[in-house]
């Protein structure tokens, strides 16, 4: 009997086509396994566990959205360069259903993220940021991108489709008793896009009056 051979790029390739169906919580092993048709024991010659595979899940999330080229490396100022990388960032994590989920706390199993960390840091840095600046800078606006995008996973349903959401109405009526958090709900649970933009807006303006770059 024939013996299916796979690597860890099938184990990683497979189980991030099949969080699109499943989602994160019911991504299991045993189901990759299926897929490639392996016993599930023959994954474990490749990943230890399920929190091994979703780092690796990440760094191939990571290496495709720099595989042509690094976001904002065009960029003419350092302000260009953090709203390329983040609408970048969200555009991947969108991209994959638990996107936020799967990338969050992942441990890269590559070097690929120090490479463009270095040159991202290189740029804040030649813009007057020292590196403790550069790198809060930069950290900021990771953390403000993952958390926006975690809030948005959780109303919306696989890639490209349109999900429930909130009934704002419904919650409005719920919190009627809170006329302003009743009111607040169709800003809270919509416009995504146009959010995401003006929060990166209020985020850069904020990392340029909090650190001022000496040039």
């Amino acid at each position: 009997m024939a013996t299916t051979k796979i690597d860890r790029t099938q184990v990683a390739d497979t189980a991030l086509r099949l969080l699109n169906d499943t989602g994160l919580e019911g991504l299991t092993l045993r189901a990759i396994a299926k897929d490639l048709g392996v016993q599930a024991p023959a994954l474990y010659w490749h990943f230890k566990n399920k929190e091994a595979l979703l780092d690796e899940m990440a760094t191939v999330m990571y290496r495709r959205m720099i595989a042509d080229g690094l976001p904002g490396a065009d960029a003419d100022s350092w302000q260009g360069l953090l709203r390329a990388v983040n609408r970048a960032l969200r555009s991947m994590l969108l991209s994959h259903r638990d996107g936020a989920k799967v990338y969050g706390g992942a441990r890269f199993t590559g070097t690929d993220h120090a490479e463009s960390l270095e040159f991202y840091l290189g740029v804040l840095i030649e813009a007057g940021f020292d590196l403790r600046d550069a790198t809060r800078a930069a950290t900021a606006s990771y953390a403000y991108t993952m958390g926006f995008v975690a809030e948005e996973q959780g109303t919306e349903a696989r890639p490209g489709e349109s999900g429930p959401g909130v009934d704002t109405a419904e919650r409005a009526q719920r919190l009627a008793a809170f006329p302003l958090a009743a009111a607040a709900g169709p800003e809270m649970f919509g416009s995504y896009d146009e959010r995401f933009e003006e929060g990166l807006d209020v985020l850069i303006a904020g990392i340029e009056a909090t650190y001022a770059p000496r040039k």
